[in-house]
């Protein structure tokens, strides 16, 4: 295996690149400051900032009308996300905690894409199992608990329309994936990763964009 040229991501880069992607406007910066400062023990969770700009970036390519977000926290990619729509898109919401959404709720509202986001509070496969099936669904983001991966995609695939988008957060789980012996959510995302490769439905690249970032396309 021959590994092509790597650049080594120090602080003083990771700001340079920041500084040369979409800028983070207000609302989005006072989110993810806010997220930090209620929440400093699990602020891990958000979505990198670069990641934003990159859904947003993603909702425009695809033209994407109807999203689904398997995992929302404090709402700072659902925002990203919600800002790329047209004024007639949607994007359902899926999250089991009214604490950490409610932060999302006001984001939204002082964004003024709250109308274009629908809040599931609840387990996210009976959100998904609830959901009319067809080819429905443009783009999909799971960032949720690891162990329960291969569940929404098996949900998610079948919804997903020819040529849609599913963006699958944290592929390379700090490193764990290459722990044979992982348990929990380590050996969760290493499973995951075995069952997208092996999609014959999809076609899947995995970048090492943050803590790993799976993009996967439904075949026509």
């Amino acid at each position: 295996m021959t590994k092509g040229n790597s650049t080594k991501i120090t602080d003083e880069l990771y700001a340079y690149m920041l500084d040369h992607n979409p800028p983070l406007d207000e609302v989005q910066q006072a989110l993810v400051a806010t997220t930090y400062e209620k929440f400093p023990d699990v602020a891990g969770m958000q979505s990198a900032q670069e990641q934003g700009p990159l859904l947003a970036f993603l909702v425009r390519l695809t033209g994407a009308r109807h999203i689904v977000e398997v995992g929302t926290f404090t709402g700072f990619s659902a925002l990203s996300m919600a800002q790329a729509l047209p004024e007639d898109g949607r994007l359902i919401a899926c999250d089991v905690s009214e604490e950490w959404t409610a932060y999302g709720r006001q984001a939204w509202a002082a964004a003024g894409v709250a109308d274009r986001i629908e809040l599931r509070i609840g387990p996210a496969l009976d959100t998904l199992r609830a959901m009319p099936f067809g080819e429905h669904v443009d783009l999909a983001y799971i960032d949720a608990d690891k162990q329960s991966q291969i569940a929404y995609w098996e949900e998610l695939v079948p919804r997903l329309r020819p040529g849609g988008l599913i963006v699958t957060d944290n592929t390379l789980f700090h490193g764990t994936v290459l722990d044979e012996s992982a348990t929990g959510s380590g050996a969760g995302v290493r499973a995951f990763n075995d069952h997208v490769a092996g999609d014959k439905r999809m076609e899947s690249v995995m970048l090492a964009i943050s803590d790993g970032l799976t993009l996967s396309r439904k075949r026509s």
